[in-house]
């Protein structure tokens, strides 16, 4: 495990949102909480904020599709 996820912190934080949520939507938040929780450790901030964007749009577009 790499240190920008403090060992499995990132994991159980991801898996405490996503625990109930299924397929895409769980993939595509994981990855937002993923890239939220790194964006200061890892040494690249704009591009993991940019990350998390791209998929918070993706949860965003669907939603609005559905409504």
């Amino acid at each position: 495990m790499t240190k920008h996820y403090d060992g499995d912190k990132c994991w159980e934080i991801i898996e405490t949102f996503t625990h109930q949520l299924l397929g895409v939507e769980a993939f595509n938040l994981g990855n937002v909480i993923k890239y939220l929780y790194r964006y200061r450790k890892k040494g690249y901030p704009l591009e993991d904020l940019k990350k998390a964007r791209h998929y918070l749009d993706r949860i965003i577009k669907k939603y609005e599709q559905k409504h």
